[in-house]
């Protein structure tokens, strides 16, 4: 893909000494445009306003978690009103098959690097986080926001909906809309959109090298982190992970029940912005979740 004029001239202001000899644009994110430049640094360019305050967020929140967790985090090295500039994480998106492919060590290995990480974020200082000035996540919800998103699903998704489409819908929410789910957490520094590409793995030895894009992260519930999990990993690796995280288990039907969300969302966006891509960015995503409350 060409990299557009006003992206390579803002590199090249930003670094006269550096030489491209290769530059990949990844126009896939919301808030920002991604060029990678001799598969060495990482250019990120906010796409609006709203991506500006995001990124001046994220790289206080890069700044402290850093110092807390063992994985390596994206070091800004600069940044601007608009972008920043990191060293790459080299690895590949970690998907579900290549956990399932390794043996059983190989895969305690993996859940037990994941579940380090979120639990070293989860349990940063809430003194340290107010220090650095971080704000809640924009993920954050609570029993008034499931109920509207509901009620916007009803209105705007239920009519393209099969009938047990819809039935699964209602089920789904009945625990938030009769108030027998707990929503109440402790907020804890979450990452809020730990999704398979923002989890670096090495093939070639079977190991996370580094999490990426701390956007969204912010004070929320950790709930939020661990349902991304099921919806790109599967239950069954949170599970997994719970070995060595046991406070997961206490957060799981939260987590279920925000897993179970995610694609609803991603529907409304959809049709609100009458963008289709938001119609199958579910495809490759697990179908491994319990019901909530289920054993």
């Amino acid at each position: 893909m060409d990299i557009p004029v006003a992206y390579l001239d803002r590199i090249r202001a930003c670094r006269p000494d550096l030489i491209i000899s290769a530059a990949h644009l990844n126009h896939d994110g919301l808030v920002n445009d991604v060029v990678i430049v001799n598969n060495e640094l990482v250019f990120r360019f906010a796409k609006g306003e709203r991506a500006k305050q995001s990124l001046i967020q994220e790289a206080k929140i890069v700044e402290l978690v850093r110092c807390y967790v063992a994985l390596p985090v994206p070091i800004f090295e600069k940044r601007g009103d608009d972008f920043v500039v990191y060293r790459i994480i080299p690895g590949d998106a970690l998907h579900r098959e290549d956990i399932l492919r390794q043996d059983e060590s190989t895969q305690d290995r993996l859940a037990e690097q994941i579940s380090r990480f979120l639990q070293q974020l989860h349990s940063i200082p809430r003194r340290a986080i107010e220090e650095h000035g971080i704000a809640p996540s924009d993920s954050v919800r609570n029993q008034q926001d499931w109920i509207r998103l509901f009620q916007d699903v009803e209105r705007e998704l239920f009519p393209l909906l099969m009938i047990h489409a819809q039935e699964w819908v209602t089920r789904h929410f009945a625990p938030v809309l009769d108030g027998s789910l707990d929503l109440n957490y402790d907020p804890v520094l979450i990452h809020g959109d730990l999704g398979p590409y923002h989890i670096l793995y090495d093939p070639t030895v079977h190991k996370i090298n580094g999490v990426i894009d701390f956007g969204t992260s912010g004070l929320g519930d950790p709930a939020d982190d661990f349902a991304a999990i099921i919806h790109a990993l599967g239950e069954s690796f949170l599970l997994r992970m719970s070995k060595f995280y046991p406070e997961i288990r206490t957060a799981l039907d939260r987590a279920r029940f925000w897993a179970g969300t995610l694609e609803l969302q991603w529907a409304l966006h959809g049709i609100r912005s009458n963008d289709v891509s938001w119609f199958v960015c579910h495809i490759g995503r697990a179908r491994d979740v319990m019901p909530i409350r289920a054993a």
